[in-house]
């Protein structure tokens, strides 16, 4: 135990503990006293993080009666033997803290973590807070399977618990806040997602995992959206394409229909025409009555000097409105001249803008020539310079030649490894079909042992699915399992399996063998008892049979007949052979032919042996308890069934150990090819470089006449310029001068207007009131001549006349009735066309056209929803984008963190390891995850972290350091893992303790608990640690007899006193 004593002191009366443990030995428990004293060091003053644990109570439960412990605020070192109890302070913890039992791998029911013996049991846990300490008790009953909360005493129930550690942040659950030992393989287990799941929980902002969620949603939604967007598309073109299929039919019904329409609006108008044949009738009556008016007009001539006035009236009449017109023609003269004049006007205004915009084209023209002068002469600035800097060019070529031979010379080391690449390329192809061929004859000798297996599967199934159960969890036994013996012996000659098959039974032939019983029981409880599985075991004896010598030689039984005994017929495992020689004795049993048959009486009586075969039979012989006569009996042999299949193990290990050195030679010459390339590559790199230098001085030789060219071009283009100049002062005086003049212009037109307008407006309004006035005079008159009074309108024979038919209504045709034929005889031809044309129109359902009308609804509806669904998709996507900002920036920064601590911590064990954000797909936010991707060897690539890949090892450190880089950006109170360094060689068990003092024991970190049954020499310590050994055995103290002065007392006086001595 490596814990220096200058960084110790005795414990605490409360960190002592008492139990009854399990005696490994017997399912009965002995009565033990174990204890846990803490051995703190120096503490540190900064106080506990907001849901440390402070202490952890534990009554009946595992192996303590009570126990209290106090850990530190920083890393706790809980360090004792096997068995002693580490782990129950990680259960407490858990289950303390409502956890499931599930999350330790050990029990599913609560009730199975008190005490044997005991019916309740108790843990209490006391977090820190600010506010005031958080203690949670859990009280469980064994009979009811049932837990009691309590929470500062009072009682509460399972869900305010959880909600009270939620709030502190503490998650049991996640195995990067808390690893228990039996979930330590299962954290390489954890996929990228869960992963990833597990880290947004532990250190990310309180709001990440949340967003994750709802990003998730949103994308199941979108996902929904655009399948239903699709089908609804989909579903919408197969409509449209349905009702194009009908349009013709659709058409043609309604091209029939508008055929009976008109034969329709035909058969209506004839009755208009027949009515019209009937009217001029009507006409001619109307003349009858004209002659009788004519009468009544000489009757009204008396009225002749009346009718008179009222034509002289109506000629003045007529005089007043060509006066009028007279004037309106001068109205329209006179605004034909304003118009004139405002067209004057319009143009003078578009001649100043004009003079306004010449002048600005000739400022901004002035302005761009000054630019570009200016940027002209710093461009002949920088030439000038740049020519007085260039160097004196003429004794270039030297250095150009010297280039050139070591371009020359590259180029030749260059195919010279080339040719080297090839020869090693062929090689490796040789290599490469060596290694083939014998991984063809492996797998060769594998079918072989498949064939057995085959056979064990045919017969005995249960049997072979226990073998497949077996090769699967191997780690669960502590020693040696070999499979049924049946797979395990393999004969030297095939001829003599029927010796062994006939001397073994079946049962022991597919029986398993174990060394030790403890092994056995727990695998008949697996595969016996939970598989319900018919299988057969048996145990191996503790001191081994398989090199026992027979009682006789077998030289003296050659004379017999006798070449072997049964046990060098074959081989097998020595746990296998040690078994079939004790309990079947197969190293006293030989082997005859057909010459002991011949005489066997002989060696019965002459051997005494108790068990003999010959050829095609066997012989059991035995002493008559009574009569002490020898008895003998024989049975025929059977055939050989399942040991006929012979595979030559010793050829095997000869092809894998030629494998293993064709794979040695292969990583030879790919190191060699390696280096070449890399050769190759700085080669190349090389010629490159020289090249660049080459035209880098092919170009300096003609750089400095090319600035001279330059600068003179430049020099000319500036001349130019300058050469072109303008005045703009003189420019903008005469535009003002021309705008002043037209301004002057504009004002003589704008009078002029003014007075015309008024002159005009004037006049007619006076006119037009004194028609008006005369107007009203001439009427007033000519209704005092007519005796009309003010209700009365004017005369019959004065107003236009339109006929009427006889109900009252007026006689002139419908316009829809405007473009038919006016004649009986044309209507008549055109019923008879238009009915033949719509009787040609044959094979038309009205239904076809009622679905086309309603599939042009649906369509039209369809169109609707599909819009509302793409606008609904739209906002989703919108949400999407919103939401991903928030959470993959912080995220990314977050993977980014831990990536560079990760990469860090590997690097300070010399090897390699990265974490990345890893996705297939941007927008698969469900596939999201966490790739963990490590090297521990120089000449490997970096691997993701697997089950199956790495080492346990490996996985162990991979894990750890994981852990660690979350350490100091964890937002959880604690960390507790397990014995994670169990795998682990020395060295990186080393590495990975000092990482994690260093870590654990900085500030602003949260508490860590560290479980360990050892640790190695000399390791490094800090003050900031907290070490509690737990202590298990009969004579342990009491709780209350254990006094931590008095042992201090007597551990300084030890001190004292053993330098004296």
């Amino acid at each position: 135990m490596a814990t220096p004593s200058r960084k110790t002191s005795t414990a605490s009366p409360q960190a002592s503990k008492r139990a009854l443990p399990r005696d490994p030995s017997s399912e009965v428990p002995s009565k033990r006293k174990n204890s846990a004293p803490q051995l703190p060091l120096l503490q540190s003053s900064r106080p506990f993080v907001e849901g440390s644990i402070v202490r952890i109570t534990m009554e009946n439960f595992l192996t303590y009666d009570i126990c209290e412990v106090s850990p530190g605020p920083h890393l706790n070192m809980i360090i004792g033997a096997n068995g002693t109890g580490k782990s129950s302070i990680v259960c407490a913890i858990c289950l303390g803290l409502a956890g499931k039992p599930a999350f330790m791998g050990r029990a599913d029911k609560v009730g199975f973590f008190v005490k044997r013996g005991c019916s309740k049991g108790m843990v209490e846990i006391e977090l820190f807070r600010a506010s005031g300490n958080l203690v949670i008790t859990r009280e469980i009953d064994v009979a009811k399977n049932q837990s009691f909360w309590f929470i500062n005493k009072k009682s509460t129930t399972q869900k305010v618990v959880e909600e009270q550690v939620a709030a502190l942040n503490i998650q049991v659950g996640n195995l990067c806040q808390f690893l228990p030992q039996d979930k330590v393989g299962e954290f390489a287990k954890l996929s990228k997602i869960e992963l990833l799941e597990a880290t947004e929980k532990s250190i990310g902002p309180p709001e990440m995992h949340r967003y994750h969620c709802e990003l998730k949603n949103f994308r199941e939604k979108e996902k929904q959206l655009e399948t239903s967007c699709k089908e609804k598309t989909e579903y919408l073109q197969k409509m449209v394409q349905r009702n194009e299929r009908y349009k013709q039919d659709v058409e043609r019904f309604y091209e029939r229909k508008r055929h009976l329409d008109l034969i329709e609006m035909l058969e209506a108008k004839r009755p208009w025409v027949e009515y019209e044949n009937v009217r001029q009738e009507y006409e001619e009556v109307k003349l009858v009555r004209d002659r009788v008016k004519e009468e009544v007009r000489k009757l009204k001539e008396g009225q002749i000097p009346m009718t008179r006035r009222i034509e002289e009236m109506e000629r003045e009449r007529h005089n007043l409105e060509a006066r009028i017109k007279e004037k309106a023609t001068d109205i329209k003269e006179a605004s034909q001249k304003c118009k004139q004049k405002q067209d004057v006007i319009e143009r003078k205004d578009k001649h100043i803008e004009e003079l306004q915009q010449a002048l600005t084209v000739k400022q901004n023209e002035e302005h761009d020539r000054q630019r570009r002068i200016s940027n002209i002469r710093k461009m002949i600035e920088d030439l000038q310079n740049e020519l007085k800097t260039t160097e004196n060019c003429e004794n270039l070529q030297p250095q150009i030649d010297a280039i050139t031979n070591d371009l020359r010379r590259i180029q030749d080391e260059k195919a010279l490894c080339e040719g080297e690449i090839i020869d090693k390329r062929r090689e490796r192809e040789t290599l490469e079909k060596e290694k083939k061929s014998v991984d063809d004859h492996i797998v060769r000798f594998d079918n072989l042992m498949n064939q057995k297996e085959d056979k064990l599967r045919q017969r005995f199934r249960d049997t072979y699915d226990a073998v497949l159960w077996l090769r699967n969890n191997r780690d669960k036994f502590k020693q040696r399992v070999c499979e049924p013996i049946m797979l395990t012996i393999n004969m030297k000659d095939n001829k003599n399996a029927k010796y062994i098959e006939n001397h073994i039974p079946s049962n022991d032939l597919r029986a398993f063998v174990f060394e030790s019983q403890e092994d056995m029981e727990v695998f008949l409880k697996e595969v016996r008892d939970n598989k319900k599985l018919r299988v057969n075991a048996v145990i191996a004896p503790k001191s081994s049979y398989a090199d026992r010598a027979p009682s006789r030689s077998l030289n003296e039984l050659k004379q017999y007949g006798f070449f072997s005994y049964l046990r060098e017929l074959f081989d097998a495992p020595d746990p296998v052979m040690s078994y079939l020689c004790c309990q079947y004795h197969i190293h006293e049993v030989p082997v005859g032919t057909e010459r002991t048959r011949e005489r066997i009486e002989r060696v019965i009586q002459e051997t005494r042996l108790k068990q003999i075969y010959t050829a095609e039979e066997k012989y059991v012989v035995k002493t008559s308890f009574y009569s002490n006569k020898v008895i003998s009996s024989n049975t025929s042999l059977k055939v050989a069934q399942f040991l006929t299949v012979t595979v030559d193990l010793e050829q095997r290990r000869h092809l894998e150990e030629q494998l293993k050195e064709i794979n040695r030679k292969l990583q030879a010459v790919e190191s060699g090819l390696i280096a070449l390339r890399e050769t190759s590559k700085h080669l190349e790199h090389k010629d490159n470089e020289l090249r660049q230098k080459k035209k880098e001085l092919l170009e300096r030789k003609t750089k400095k006449r090319q600035l001279e060219q330059k600068i003179s071009s430049k020099l000319g283009s500036l001349k130019l310029m300058e050469q072109d100049t303008c005045n703009l002062e003189e420019e903008e005086r005469k535009a003002s001068t021309k705008i002043r003049e037209i301004n002057v212009q504009k004002a003589k037109l704008v009078t002029e207007l003014t007075n015309l307008i008024k002159q005009h407006f004037i006049e007619l309004d006076e006119n037009r009131q004194r028609l008006l006035q005369k107007c009203k005079e001439l009427m007033k008159r000519a209704r005092q001549v007519c005796n009309l009074g003010a209700e009365q309108t004017l005369p019959q024979e004065y107003q236009t006349q339109v006929p009427t038919i006889p109900n009252g209504h007026n006689s002139s045709l419908p316009m829809v009735f405007q473009d038919l034929p006016n004649t009986l005889d044309e209507i008549d031809a055109l019923l008879i066309e238009e009915r033949s044309r719509a009787s040609c129109f044959t094979g038309l359902n009205p239904t076809i056209v009622q679905e086309y009308t309603k599939r042009e609804e649906e369509i039209e509806q369809l169109t609707e929803e599909l819009k509302g669904k793409k606008v609904e998709l739209d906002q989703y996507r919108e949400n999407i984008s919103q939401v991903k900002e928030r959470w993959l920036n912080p995220l990314k920064e977050l993977v980014e963190k831990i990536n560079e601590k990760f990469s860090n911590f590997f690097s300070s064990m010399q090897c390699a390891g990265e974490v990345d954000l890893h996705a297939e797909n941007e927008e698969d936010y469900d596939k999201y995850g966490i790739r963990i991707r490590v090297k521990f060897r120089s000449s490997t690539q970096l691997h993701e972290l697997t089950p199956h890949h790495q080492s346990g090892g490996e996985r162990s450190v991979s894990t750890m350091l994981y852990l660690m880089a979350l350490q100091e950006l964890n937002r959880c109170p604690f960390r507790v893992v397990d014995e994670i360094n169990q795998g682990m060689d020395p060295i990186n068990e080393r590495r990975v303790f000092e990482m994690v003092v260093n870590t654990a024991c900085k500030e602003n970190t949260s508490q860590y608990f560290f479980i360990t049954p050892k640790l190695l020499q000399n390791l490094p310590y800090s003050e900031k640690m907290t070490v509690l050994f737990v202590y298990n055995g009969p004579h342990m103290l009491e709780p209350n007899r254990w006094n931590l002065k008095a042992f201090q007392r007597r551990r300084r006086r030890i001190t004292f006193t053993q330098p004296s001595q």
